[in-house]
């Protein structure tokens, strides 16, 4: 981990460039779904994301390029296993059935769910902690997605709304499992959600009677799987490292406002007057994320674990091995316990009660 400071910028544009990525896939899944089954595009979704990750994993083993990124320790695999499930397999075959039969305004109105999901799930089950500029953040940047997306009639389509609902609950959970082994290379965590669940949805797909599509489909399926789905949790998950769950989750929340310019711009759209109500709101929300100071005097557990990081005030050790000096990179170290007093986000190191 680098400095608080650093790390928290670099937090924040990571999971904003995540949310752009992922609020640009969603219009594009619909566009799809003309041409493909639900479950057939969970499929090549994820798939696409899987191989090209793994491809881009291979290539560096290949040509011995160090990833310079942390092991998966024995008991991360069952949290991982739990994030496949929700995040990977459940929450897109959800959201591609709830697509099916939701206008697009509602299911962008419907998707701000999985931000305030994701925070209670972290405050409640993993205690982590959200003051109260967080909490109004997170508000006003809900608050602005739901102004920009208003205007879909939700009792009109009530299983719709309901399946995209479902996937945000569980896409909530996948946030939450993920942050436990967030410490680990993000990489080959997404190339094996991608992988996994990939292979799952294709077969459940292909097995209930599902037609393959024209090459150019899977082709452009896999291309919005690997950025919306792939890159996109290579970014949120390096995010949850520097800014813990909720807030990562609150940034997150932005991915509607993404999509919406990005229909601007290439689309020709003229705005209308939520669209600026909702860029006010959610600036303010933005604003108040950025401007947050949490700092009080905390103790530090000793404790082993295995990540990316530099030498900084948290990495005081010595090395067992031969080391060049070169940084950051990542090794099993033990962390000493510490009590001190600085600014600091709820990150692999500051994951305290309160």
């Amino acid at each position: 981990m680098e400095s608080t400071e650093g790390g928290s910028r670099r937090g924040i544009a990571q999971a904003v460039l995540a949310a752009a990525l992922f609020g640009a896939s969603t219009p594009c899944a619909k566009l799809l779904l003309g041409n493909v089954t639900p479950v057939l595009l969970a499929g090549l979704l994820y798939a696409g994301s899987g191989f090209g990750l793994g491809t881009w994993l291979l290539l560096r083993r290949l040509r011995g390029q160090p990833l310079g990124e942390g092991r998966f320790a024995p008991g991360d695999w069952r949290w991982l296993a739990g994030a496949i499930a929700f995040g990977g397999v459940l929450g897109p075959l959800l959201l591609m059935l709830g697509l099916a039969r939701t206008p697009a305004s509602s299911a962008s109105l419907l998707l701000n769910l999985e931000s305030a999901l994701t925070a209670a799930i972290a405050w409640v089950a993993f205690r982590e902690n959200v003051d109260r500029r967080i909490a109004l953040g997170m508000l006003a940047i809900v608050a602005g997605g739901c102004v920009l997306s208003w205007g879909g009639r939700l009792d009109a389509v009530p299983w719709g709304a309901l399946g995209i609902a479902g996937a945000c609950l569980c896409w909530a959970i996948d946030n939450n499992l993920t942050r436990v082994v967030s410490g680990a290379d993000p990489v080959r965590i997404a190339a094996l959600k991608g992988g996994v669940a990939g292979c799952i949805n294709l077969a459940i797909a292909l097995a209930s009677g599902a037609r393959w599509p024209g090459a150019a489909t899977v082709a452009v399926a896999a291309l919005v799987g690997l950025l919306g789905y792939g890159i996109s949790l290579v970014l949120f998950v390096r995010a949850l490292r520097d800014l813990g769950t909720a807030r990562t989750g609150a940034w997150f929340a932005t991915a509607p406002f993404v999509g919406a310019a990005l229909a601007l711009a290439l689309l020709r759209e003229s705005p209308g007057v939520a669209f600026w109500i909702a860029g006010v709101l959610m600036a303010l929300g933005a604003w108040l994320h950025a401007s947050e100071r949490h700092a009080h005097e905390h103790l530090h557990e000793g404790m082993e674990h295995d990540h990316r990081h530099v030498h900084d005030e948290h990495h005081r050790h010595a090395h067992d091995f031969p080391w060049d000096g070169s940084e950051p990179h990542a090794h099993p170290h033990v962390h000493e316990p510490m009590r001190h007093s600085h600014a600091h986000y709820p990150d692999l190191h500051h994951r305290h009660r309160h």
